[in-house]
């Protein structure tokens, strides 16, 4: 195992000789339990290049922009609820909530699907298996083949995705959107033509990776407003400001500079995907030492975004970092909060929208603060970095 942690070496790995670097390892085999091929694990080659193309359509701006109004709309279906409480003092998990609001937004804007009562269900058994999962990476026994409640689980999921399937399939009405792609990809004439199961695979990494990164990010910004009063105060200025009390637009969001640099900072800190691994197929070298074929190449986001050359005093929640006279004068490669190179997250300005425009609303309605006594919440690294039992916030209105 070789540890790279310095902008030259991650660039190397993943943009400049990224050809000689894949996915077959420990790290993304464990993943392929569960996904069987989906985007994000898949170790790579023509047939992941032709999935990656016939999906990326989905994400392009102009996608998006048909999208964010079903996430302001489910958003402030979110905040009525908070706002109806018959406690308003009690102290919401809003780790929880949030993560059933962006599971809704991904299902609604990807899949073209309003979440049902068994979407309750598909959030717990996916937490669970993420703690499975993270586990083993510390403790890789017994084999996860071996595991009968992670089978269990993945064909309770299966079930799950198999049913959005066959309500598609069942209703001939034509659609642009990801479902129809992938369902394309069914298709000999495709050049992909997957089959059921690696279908099922493949919207299975996409539902989760639509809302499972996303909503660990959001959680986690709301903990850094509620500790930080006087920068959740300038959020709340700058949104006042910009949208005066109206529903955010894909327009407005780029005049909410401060926010983003406040999402931006929390991304740094709390790295969602903390951690990726690649394989080099044939011998290399990376800052003067040798990397044999087949060795595994860890890069660990959480470690790498708290270089100390490149971010002075590095545990320290600061916005101002992405100022962009400050963001200049660092190499361009030392944030990336989203992967770089060809295997980038094929979501990331659909999460960064929705970030956004989650963000943005909260700010409008309501003022968070910490609950007294509640200690500082850490980290619970699972394939995903998850808030250690949950983060619980008091919400005033505004």
């Amino acid at each position: 195992m070789v540890l790279v942690n310095h902008p030259d070496h991650f660039q190397h790995v993943l943009v400049d000789a990224h050809a000689n670097y894949d996915k077959d390892n420990f790290l993304y085999r464990a993943v392929q339990t569960v996904f069987r091929g989906g985007l994000v694990s898949n170790p790579g080659g023509e047939r992941w290049r032709a999935r990656r193309r016939m999906m990326q359509p989905s994400f392009n701006r102009g996608s998006i922009v048909d999208l964010s109004p079903g996430m302001t709309d489910l958003t402030g279906r979110l905040l009525d609820r908070w706002a109806a409480r018959d406690d308003p003092d009690a102290v919401v998990d809003v780790s929880a909530d949030i993560r059933d609001l962006a599971l809704k937004i991904a299902l609604r804007s990807l899949f073209g699907v309003e979440a049902g009562a068994d979407v309750a269900a598909f959030e717990r058994n996916f937490l669970e298996l993420n703690t499975i999962i993270g586990n083993f990476f510390r403790f890789p026994f017994p084999p996860l083949s071996r595991r009968p409640r992670l089978r269990a689980l993945i064909q309770d999921m299966d079930g799950f995705v198999d049913r959005l399937v066959t309500d598609r399939e069942a209703d001939p009405a034509e659609r642009r959107d990801l479902f129809s792609a992938l369902l394309a990809m069914t298709h000999h004439t495709s050049g992909v033509n997957l089959t059921r199961q690696e279908l099922l695979g493949e919207i299975l990494s996409t539902i989760v990776s639509g809302y499972e990164t996303s909503s660990n990010s959001m959680a986690w910004v709301f903990y850094r407003l509620a500790r930080h009063p006087e920068i959740q105060r300038r959020v709340q200025e700058e949104v006042d400001r910009v949208l005066d009390g109206r529903a955010p637009t894909l327009e407005s969001l780029s005049e909410l500079t401060y926010t983003r640099m406040v999402i931006d900072e929390t991304l740094r800190l709390h790295t969602p995907a903390w951690q990726t691994m690649r394989r080099a197929i044939a011998d290399d070298e990376i800052g003067g030492y040798r990397i044999p074929q087949g060795s595994s190449v860890y890069l660990n986001f959480l470690t790498y975004h708290r270089h100390p050359e490149f971010w002075p005093d590095p545990d320290r929640f600061d916005p101002e970092r992405f100022a962009p006279e400050n963001a200049a004068k660092r190499p361009r490669n030392v944030y990336q909060p989203f992967g770089s190179g060809p295997r980038y997250c094929i979501g990331k300005y659909f999460a960064l929208t929705e970030m956004q425009i989650v963000v943005a609303m909260l700010a409008q309605t309501f003022t968070l603060t910490v609950p007294p006594g509640q200690r500082p919440v850490g980290f619970a690294p699972l394939v995903t970095l998850h808030p250690k039992g949950g983060i619980r916030l008091r919400l005033a209105r505004r």
